[in-house]
């Protein structure tokens, strides 16, 4: 029975039919009916039941050398590759022997027996394109992608436009850190499965239409727009695009959650962490009970758990997952996590382990640098481009650990070995920006701030006159508002004032930007800075400009009034409520009924804005009502007028 189209509903009727005409035996054993059902089952690839009809048909009509040839098929597509094998070995037709190796090739690939997959494959001729594509698979896999690129390159010579054929090109690419060539390819088969395939829905949901889901259809699966869109979303989170990273994924042909794919729901959960950490930590959790999920998972988990101070369920998982500790961590991985584990009981043990583990990387650097400097002298560019990126990789190793090693004492307040640890370190990482910035703010915490401009100042100014990727963000906000605001306390502490009102300036021009362009948009870094200014003064002593500075940073509140925000506030607030109380500090009556009226409006604009940002998976919740500003800001307002008798 041949069907060259069926439509996704058509089909769901049919195996809807098919059933019930089977559960009132009328059609227990037809072969038409069977032969349906299979084809209906495997085109929604259900591959399970597919192989269950396939199965009945091999047992009816033994002679019929496809049915075992689909039932393989199905089996190998449904992951029990054990039954899979077993049965390639009843394709006893010779015209089947070269399907039966393909399928047995693929079988032990996805079985990760590498070395029998190559060995059956060298059964097929050396002509036959299968031959060259799945031989491009084995070198991806054996990490050679530049070979491997190439073999599909030439797959694709012969055998045409294929999406998945197109996608394994991106994925090479990808593996190499050739970006734009990705996204080239990607963009190919968005392209192609969009005009092809108007009924996929594509970049429906980013545009907030409300679709139905596509389903796993065959025709979703052929087009390989899944594959793609979540290669892309990998491509914008390597650069650092995370918006565009996220809509990659809505981009995609809609599906209800319980039809998501492995690496769709990974992905989801990775990129949607900051703002529905509970459900990425559950998906998360979800796959690595799965039988099979993307291997970066097992890691992804362990390092958010860590990332998020849930160290003891970070135990937990290694502990009870030992088997998945040596197939997924590489020995780096493993160590770094030991360490980091052992911070939280064993501090100075786990410094020891940082230190080891920085020895080993430095002596793989010092060999990289060498190898570097012998490719300069010899011109060759191949191989200059190949140890940069060796190196590159290496350093950033380097850095995770070191930064790991440096909190340890940065926790403690111990900013003089901090900056010694970071001094160490200047030989690998002096033109490293994170490290310039991790050095800056240890020479602030110590009040070196001349040292401290001259790390910030660069950075900063590097953004000046840059144009932004991000074209919702302009150069200067790229920059981090703490950063910002401790350069210009660090101008105002050695009576640079000018340079620091020129930061502010530029900072409030880019940000009158924003707000003509997007009125409703919220932007905190001349908030910040502010801020940090206003408690600074506090700090020392003068209330009454700290103060000031305080309840001007947070105007207009409909767009400044954030937690960030309102966190630095209420620091000022209650040492000075202290104070008075002590009677240390005295305040003219006009600043406390501006302290009030400030009071006031954060109870009005601050009903929907957290006082506190809560951890994903505390059991403890607060009290809605009282994770408020609004909240928080009438308790103030209480103390303040039992502090002064008001309230008398």
């Amino acid at each position: 029975l041949t069907l060259l189209v069926v439509e996704l509903h058509h089909v769901i009727v049919n195996i809807w039919v098919l059933n019930a005409l089977f559960n009132s035996n009328v059609l227990c054993q037809s072969r038409a009916a069977l032969s349906l059902l299979g084809f209906c089952y495997y085109h929604i690839q259900d591959f399970s039941s597919a192989a269950e009809c396939y199965e009945q048909l091999t047992l009816l009509h033994p002679e019929v050398e496809e049915y075992k040839v689909y039932f393989t098929q199905a089996l190998y597509k449904a992951g029990a590759y054990a039954e899979a094998t077993r049965a390639s070995f009843g394709l006893d037709n010779p015209n089947s022997h070269t399907k039966m190796v393909k399928l047995q090739a693929c079988i032990k690939y996805c079985e990760e027996d590498y070395t029998a997959a190559k060995a059956l494959l060298e059964q097929l001729p050396q002509d036959d394109p299968d031959y060259v594509y799945n031989t491009a698979c084995l070198l991806y896999q054996d990490g050679k992608y530049q070979e491997a690129c190439k073999e599909f390159q030439c797959a694709k010579q012969v055998l045409g436009y294929a999406p998945a054929l197109s996608y394994n090109i991106a994925l090479t690419h990808y593996s190499m850190k050739n970006y734009d060539q990705a996204l080239k390819h990607i963009g190919e088969i968005i392209e192609r499965g969009i005009r092809e395939h108007p009924e996929l829905s594509v970049g429906m949901t980013t545009e907030g239409i409300d679709v139905h889901s596509v389903g796993n259809t065959l025709v979703l699966h052929q087009s390989a727009l899944i594959e793609a869109f979540n290669l892309k979303a990998a491509v914008e989170y390597q650069l650092k695009n995370l918006k565009a990273a996220q809509e990659a994924l809505t981009d995609m042909p809609p599906r209800s959650e319980e039809e998501l794919d492995p690496v769709t729901l990974h992905n989801q959960a990775l990129l949607n962490m900051d703002s529905k950490p509970s459900e990425g930590f559950e998906k998360l959790a979800f796959l690595l009970q799965q039988p099979s999920f993307p291997p970066v998972t097992f890691r992804n988990l362990l390092l958010l758990y860590c990332k998020h101070e849930y160290y003891d369920l970070a135990a937990d998982v290694l502990a009870e997952n030992t088997h998945l500790t040596y197939k997924f961590l590489s020995s780096y991985m493993y160590e770094f996590l030991d360490a980091l584990l052992t911070c939280q009981t064993a501090p100075e043990e786990a410094f020891m382990k940082f230190e080891e583990m920085n020895g080993k990387l430095t002596e793989q650097l010092r060999k990289l640098t060498k190898q570097l400097q012998e490719a300069q002298m010899s011109r060759d560019d191949e191989v200059k481009k190949k140890v940069l990126q060796e190196y590159d990789h290496m350093q950033e190793k380097y850095m995770v650990v070191l930064m790991a090693q440096a909190k340890i004492y940065w926790n403690r307040e111990h900013y003089q070995m901090v900056e010694k640890i970071f001094h160490k370190s200047m030989e690998f990482c002096n033109e490293v920006d994170t490290w310039k910035l991790n050095v800056a703010h240890v020479l602030f915490m110590q009040d070196k701030y001349k040292e401290a401009i001259g790390f910030y100042e660069p950075i900063v100014k590097k953004h000046y006159d840059s144009v932004s990727p991000a074209h919702f963000l302009l150069p200067i906000l790229n920059v981090s508002a703490v950063v910002l605001a401790n350069l210009c306390v660090s101008y105002v502490m050695i009576n640079q004032n000018e340079e620091a009102e020129e930061l502010m300036r530029k900072i409030e021009k880019e940000e009158e930007q924003i707000s003509y362009d997007d009125p409703d948009k919220k932007v905190f870094h001349l908030c910040i800075v502010n801020l940090v200014i206003g408690t600074l003064y506090c700090a020392k002593g003068n209330y009454r400009f700290g103060i000031a500075r305080v309840i001007k940073s947070l105007e207009p509140y409909n767009k400044k009034l954030g937690t960030d925000a309102w966190f630095y506030a209420k620091r000022c607030f209650l040492p000075l409520l202290e104070n008075m109380c002590k009677h240390v500090t005295i305040l003219p009556d006009a600043v406390v009924q501006d302290c009030i009226q400030f009071l006031e409006h954060c109870e009005e604009y601050g009903k929907d804005v957290p006082a506190v940002i809560e951890q994903p998976l505390e059991e403890s919740r607060l009290h809605a009502g009282k994770n408020t500003v609004t909240y928080e800001a009438r308790l103030l307002k209480a103390l303040f007028y039992h502090v002064i008798g008001w309230n008398q």
